[in-house]
């Protein structure tokens, strides 16, 4: 729980202090999905926090069947290679779930995945210089700015032309 420090702003002459609870290795996990409508007008964020947790195939899971459920589409993932994306069970579950196909980026490329440039953004603009005290501060913080981000559709459309993917189906 250690915080992203960034620039800040103090009077002249007075250092800014983050206080921090030392030692703490609490986190929040979070999943998510950058998803781009058929028609391409409108990008949706979807994310999950798992406070105190890892992210596993089971959460993978449960986190694709909520998506699917949600979505009532056809649904293809452009994913990384993250252990848990490529667990038996979680691409059993996609070879049996008709309408979702899964494509796996290249190896070592954060570059290409659009989500880890969410996260990017989240540690190092809504959140830095963020010192939580306890895991549900750190949750709710989260929550909210990831929620905020959901609402901000230019923002999530420059997080995929960053990218040097294509939209385009060939």
């Amino acid at each position: 729980m250690a915080p992203l420090v960034r620039r800040s702003w103090a009077p002249c002459g007075c250092t800014p202090i983050l206080y921090q609870r030392t030692q703490s290795h609490q986190k929040v996990s979070v999943i998510a999905a950058l998803c781009v409508a058929p028609n391409r007008h409108r990008l949706h964020l979807y994310f999950r926090l798992h406070p105190g947790k890892n992210i596993k195939a089971p959460l993978v899971k449960d986190f694709l069947y909520n998506l699917l459920k949600q979505l009532h589409t056809p649904l293809i993932l452009i994913w990384d290679r993250f252990l848990a994306h490529r667990a038996n069970n979680v691409q059993s579950f996609i070879r049996k779930t008709p309408y979702l196909y899964a494509f796996f980026l290249p190896p070592y490329a954060p570059e290409l995945n659009p989500v880890e440039n969410v996260w990017g953004y989240m540690k190092t603009n809504s959140m830095a210089n963020l010192t939580p005290l306890d895991l549900n501060s750190l949750t709710q913080t989260t929550r909210t700015h990831g929620r905020s981000l959901q609402r901000k559709q230019n923002l999530l459309r420059s997080f995929l032309k960053h990218c040097p993917l294509s939209l385009r189906l060939a």
